[in-house]
């Protein structure tokens, strides 16, 4: 296992999810995610699911890459798409982002840890010119339930 994937030991556990697109918090689709490692600590495990129809729910695979020095992070959701991610965590600053070809836009996320770990407040934002501007999408915050 490489020793990098300790670092990301604030993220396990079960959180709840809120998108900022919910007209309250009332009206918030529940949404939950965890992360758990996979047998022998070698790839941390995402999986989410939200009941509102519009929303998909997924796995995520997460891994060091050594041969880029990175985190990458494989996603699949419900709707049958897959995406590849390159990730960062760093100071409490987790990041995701994709620069996809033309004619499928680009995705980045910025999410922060709060002080003592039982959030992410993040935003996630989108680009159709392959990453040279980007327009925000919607923000999502995280809060750890155990």
């Amino acid at each position: 296992m490489p020793e990098q994937l300790d670092d990301l030991e604030p993220f396990v556990g079960r959180w709840r999810m809120a998108p900022s697109f919910a007209p309250s918090a009332s009206d918030a689709p529940n949404a939950l995610t965890s992360f758990e490692w996979l047998a022998g600590r070698s790839f941390l495990i995402q999986r989410w699911e939200v009941e509102h129809p519009d929303t998909p729910d997924g796995i995520a695979i997460i891994g060091f890459d050594p041969g880029k020095t990175a985190y990458l992070q494989h996603y699949f959701d419900s709707r049958g798409v897959a995406r590849l991610y390159d990730m960062g965590f760093s100071a409490n600053v987790w990041t995701l982002q994709r620069i996809a070809e033309l004619p499928d836009f680009s995705q980045r996320f910025i999410g922060r840890f709060s002080e003592g770990g039982r959030s992410i407040i993040g935003s996630w934002e989108s680009s159709n010119d392959k990453g040279s501007s980007w327009s925000p999408d919607f923000d999502l915050t995280y809060t750890k339930m155990e």
